[in-house]
């Protein structure tokens, strides 16, 4: 597999507009065993603009993953996951609804927009990034994602990261 012609990361889009949470699920996710890019957006009009590569994404590339916080300025959570969710080029992309909130409502309205898990942040500093570890470990080495469009095989993908990072 060392020779294979894709080593590419894996590319998470984090949809998060608190300071302190970015630079946490940064830090939990730097010292993975697999290469990936972190891009970060802090609000659900951004957060659309990275995923239709409008402006200044115009460049950036499709995630594998989406991380979502719910309470997001501009345009909520829950507006963009029913906006990814309807997107035919989008929908497939796993959303891992990433929140403060542990609202029986905000779960349920969460998978009634096909939100693909619901995890309510931890307050403390080691749980937090205990459970972004989880996420990746989960979604990014356990679980089997669709191919990526255009050809490229997100398994390929991970499996040529994980090479490269050891």
């Amino acid at each position: 597999m060392k020779n294979s012609k894709i080593n590419k990361p894996i590319d998470i889009l984090l949809v998060e507009d608190n300071p302190g949470d970015v630079r946490l699920a940064k830090e939990a996710l730097k010292d993975s065993k697999l290469l990936n890019n972190i891009y970060t957006v802090a609000d659900g009009v951004e957060a659309m603009a990275f995923l239709r590569k409008q402006g200044k994404y115009a460049d950036k590339p499709n995630p594998d993953l989406i991380l979502l916080d719910l309470n997001l300025p501009k345009k909520d959570g829950r507006e963009v996951l029913a906006d990814i969710k309807n997107d035919e080029d989008l929908k497939r992309i796993p959303v891992v609804i990433l929140t403060i909130s542990s609202a029986e409502e905000d779960v349920l309205k969460a998978y009634n927009l096909h939100a693909n898990c619901f995890i309510t942040k931890p307050i403390d500093l080691n749980q937090f990034i205990k459970v972004v570890k989880a996420i990746e470990d989960f979604w990014l080495s356990i679980v089997k994602l669709p191919p990526r469009p255009k050809g490229i095989n997100i398994e390929e993908k991970i499996k040529s990261s994980i090479i490269r990072k050891e």
